[in-house]
């Protein structure tokens, strides 16, 4: 099947882990919206959350009460068939706001369906990574690792990352254009995540013991 033109429609959110709220400018809200365009070409819609906006409290608990602002985007996630996790990197890791979402989504283990799968069973997650050291590969195999924990698929090559020069102060928004293998890498992504996602909406997971 040529997913360029799968008629299977799919949803995506992108949850932006910048430190920095808006309306100031982030790179990793910049390769998040580049790749939810790159999604778009496979059928693909959805939206973008820059979580520094929002009150996520934290906790690993589905609901933290007081103004939570969690919940709704809980809901978002699962309304949705691909989860996109971007977050630049801070000390050879991801964000803490990256490392809250993961703790939140811990709470996904405690919940499942009638017939035993979590939630989260039958949607893929991808990530982006952003940064002016060496380290993506890091910071993905981490986000990778906690996001399959809690039940999301990830299909190869699903991650698309900048990082520039050591020691120096470009960022990816500053660049005059995107890097063609950057680009070449957010494109694979998009097709390969979009792939994998319509076969998981077809032939759902068998259920769990």
């Amino acid at each position: 099947m040529d997913t360029t033109s799968g008629t299977t429609p799919l949803r995506a959110v992108a949850l932006v882990c910048t430190l920095s709220p808006s309306p100031k400018p982030s790179s990793s809200q910049l390769l998040a919206e580049q790749t939810m365009a790159a999604l778009a070409d496979h059928g693909v819609t959805g939206k973008v959350i820059r979580i520094a906006d929002h009150d996520v409290k934290p906790g690993v608990g589905v609901d933290m009460g007081d103004g939570d602002a969690w919940p709704e985007i809980r809901d978002t996630i699962l309304g949705c068939d691909i989860l996109i996790l971007s977050t630049p990197i801070w000390l050879g890791h991801p964000s803490s706001i990256a490392q809250r979402v993961l703790e939140r989504l811990n709470a996904e283990l405690g919940e499942s369906d009638d017939e035993g799968r979590m939630l989260t069973y039958g949607k893929a997650a991808a990530v982006c990574v952003v940064g002016n050291e060496d380290g993506a590969h890091h910071v993905s195999a981490e986000l990778f690792q906690g996001l399959n924990d809690v039940g999301f698929s990830i299909a190869p090559n699903a991650v698309t990352y900048w990082v520039g020069e050591a020691m120096q102060g470009t960022d990816y928004q500053d660049l005059d254009k995107t890097p063609e293998k950057t680009a070449a890498t957010t494109r694979t992504l998009a097709v390969n995540t979009a792939h994998l996602a319509r076969r998981l909406k077809s032939a759902p997971y068998p259920p769990s013991s």
